[in-house]
């Protein structure tokens, strides 16, 4: 089921616009977002509302500097997304940006940040789209010919603040790293150091046959999930300067060898997925 009745935001952030949207129907809660894919990219915007931040990600070196330097989340596990802690129905608002294209197991995955959903809640992805052309060059070409190679080396992150910055997703959690010899952390929104950088692109993609458009919305289907809002973007070819380059040029040409079946006309899909509040609902 798709619900299009909301446009998306004309420059401005989709995702924090609907997070903002959904703790308007919560003002008496504190809102509770797990960041999935923190070691790339940025945080969602709430505003002044209360909100507490859980990030994950795989653990790989430049993910964990990137981790490091982010002062928004309160805290945050690096390591296999299928056996990180994300306990059931603790999270308002799950936000995936550019995570599940790039992960194994990425069913598995998804089933996890679902479980871990409040009902009601919303889960926000972002992706590159298997089931395109660029998607197609994406997983085929060789590493180094492959379009959005062309990656920041990522910056020296900080020291973790205790060991191997394995943070407890709960204020108790914080509390235990204090005990343990930790400085007690400010309230990220309260500090002044600047953002740290993102990559200029996301970390290289595998694209399980679930991280396309086609894909997530069976995967919606099966599980009993409402898409609310569904759009399509070129964010991913944009961002290689297309339009006049050679991967446009490659893009167009696996579309008219394919007859359409791998569209050149985008290369991402923006989802807001719904966790019904009906308890007879199939749901995880």
């Amino acid at each position: 089921m798709t619900d299009l009745r909301t446009p998306p935001v004309d420059g401005g952030d989709l995702f924090s616009e609907r997070a903002r949207q959904y703790a308007l129907e919560k003002p008496l809660q504190r809102i509770h977002i797990l960041e999935a894919g923190c070691g790339w990219g940025t945080g969602l915007n709430l505003g002044d509302r209360a909100h507490v931040v859980t990030g994950v990600d795989m653990d790989v070196p430049e993910l964990r500097a990137y981790t490091c330097e982010r002062t928004d989340l309160d805290s945050w596990h690096l390591g296999d997304l299928r056996t990180v802690p994300l306990p059931p129905r603790s999270y308002d608002v799950v936000h995936a940006s550019y995570l599940i294209e790039r992960v194994p197991h990425a069913e598995i995955v998804l089933d996890r940040f679902v479980a871990a959903l409040k009902p009601g809640g919303l889960l926000l992805v972002r992706m590159r789209d298997r089931d395109t052309a660029f998607g197609f060059l994406d997983r085929t070409l060789p590493n180094r010919l492959r379009p959005g190679r062309r990656r920041r080396r990522a910056r020296p992150g900080r020291a973790p603040r205790g060991a191997h910055a394995r943070v407890e997703p709960d204020a108790a959690g914080r509390e235990a790293g204090q005990e343990a010899g930790r400085e007690p952390r400010q309230d990220p929104r309260q500090e002044a150091a600047p953002a740290p950088r993102p990559l200029t692109a996301p970390p290289p993609a595998v694209y399980d046959r679930v991280a396309s458009r086609r894909g997530l919305r069976w995967y919606c289907t099966m599980r009993g999930l409402v898409v609310a809002e569904e759009y399509t973007s070129r964010a991913s070819l944009d961002g290689l300067g297309a339009g006049t380059g050679p991967a446009d040029l490659l893009c167009r040409l696996v579309a008219v060898c394919t007859r359409g079946r791998l569209t050149a006309a985008h290369s991402d899909v923006t989802l807001v997925i719904r966790k019904p509040e009906n308890r007879f609902a199939r749901v995880i």
